[in-house]
C-alpha cells in the first residue's frame, strides 16, 4: 500500500510541475525595447517598397508616396517614450487552482472508478501442522470436561474427531451434544454416519433413525439424502434409492463431478429397478 501511494504521489508531482513550469520561474526582462522593435518592422518595410519598385509593382510616384509615408509614421513613432518589454506576471490565482484540483480531482476519480479495497491484499491463510491441531483439539476436549452443558463446544468436538478419523471420540462427543444434535439436521447426518462407521458400515437401525429424523427437520438435508439412498441401495430398493438421490442432484451445479458421479448412480439404480 505504501509503494502504491508513493507511486501516486510522484505522478500527481510530476504532472504539477508540467502544468506549472511555464511559471515556475520570474519573469525576466528582454533586451529589446518598443524603438528596437519598431525600427525593425520599417526596415522590413522599406525593404518591401524597393523590391515592388524594382520588380516594376509600383510605379516611381506611387514608391515616393509610400516612402514618405513610412518616414512620417517612423519619426512619429519615435517621439514616443521607450519603454522595455517585460513577460507578463505568472498568474497566481491559476497555479494555486492546478496545484489543488490535481490532487483532489486524480482522488476523486479513484474513489468512484479505483479498487481502494484492492489496497489491502487478504492476509495469508494459516495452514496449521497436524500437531498443532492435535493440541487445539486436545485442549478444547480438556477444556469442555469442565462444561457439560456446552452443546455447541462439543458439537465442534465431535467433528473435529470425525475430520481426524477418531471415530469412537467423535461418537461420545456428539452424544454429549444430543440436545443440539437432535434439532440440526446436518448434525443428525453426521451422527448417523459416525454410527455407521462404528457399526462396520451398517446403516440398518441406530443410523437409519437419526437419518430419518434429520430428512424430517429438512427434506433436502443433502448428507441424510446420501444415506438415505445408500441405505435404500443396499435394501435392493432401489426406485427409493433413485429418488434420494434425484432430490441431491437437483442441488448440484449441472456440470460439476459430484452431479456427473450421483447422475451414473441414479442411472444404475433405476437401471435395476426396471429389471426387477
Amino acid at each position: 500500500m505504501t509503494l502504491f501511494f508513493a507511486a501516486a504521489a510522484l505522478a500527481v508531482v510530476l504532472t504539477l510541475f508540467l502544468l506549472l513550469r511555464p511559471f515556475l520561474w520570474k519573469p525576466r526582462v528582454s533586451t529589446t525595447t518598443h524603438q528596437q522593435l519598431n525600427a525593425a518592422i520599417y526596415r522590413d518595410q522599406f525593404a518591401e517598397l524597393e523590391r515592388d519598385r524594382a520588380e516594376g509593382a509600383l510605379g516611381e510616384e506611387d514608391y515616393q508616396l509610400a516612402y514618405a509615408e513610412l518616414q512620417r509614421r517612423m519619426l512619429e513613432d519615435s517621439r514616443q517614450d521607450d519603454a522595455v518589454i517585460v513577460a507578463p506576471p505568472a498568474p497566481k490565482k491559476t497555479m494555486l487552482a492546478l496545484a489543488l484540483l490535481v490532487p483532489l480531482t486524480a482522488l476523486l476519480l479513484y474513489a468512484l472508478l479505483g479498487n481502494p479495497a484492492g489496497l489491502n491484499p487478504p492476509a495469508p491463510e494459516r495452514r496449521f501442522s497436524v500437531d498443532e491441531i492435535e493440541r487445539m483439539v486436545a485442549g478444547l476436549a480438556a477444556k469442555l470436561e469442565n462444561e457439560p452443558d456446552n452443546f455447541k463446544g462439543w458439537a465442534m468436538l465431535a467433528r473435529s474427531y470425525k475430520a481426524m478419523g477418531r471415530l469412537e471420540e467423535a461418537e461420545k462427543a456428539y452424544g454429549r451434544a444430543m440436545k443440539l444434535v437432535e434439532t440440526d439436521a446436518q448434525l443428525l447426518a453426521d451422527y448417523a454416519e459416525v454410527l455407521a462407521l462404528n457399526a462396520g458400515g451398517k446403516l440398518d437401525g441406530k443410523p437409519m433413525q437419526y437419518v430419518a429424523k434429520a430428512l424430517k427437520l429438512d427434506p433436502d438435508a443433502p448428507q441424510a439424502l446420501v444415506l438415505a439412498g445408500t441405505a435404500a441401495f443396499e435394501r435392493k430398493d432401489f426406485a427409493k434409492a433413485a429418488d434420494y438421490w434425484d432430490r441431491l442432484l437437483k442441488q448440484l451445479p449441472p456440470e460439476s463431478e459430484d452431479a456427473r458421479s450421483l447422475g451414473e448412480s441414479i442411472a444404475e439404480a433405476r437401471k435395476r429397478a426396471a429389471a426387477k
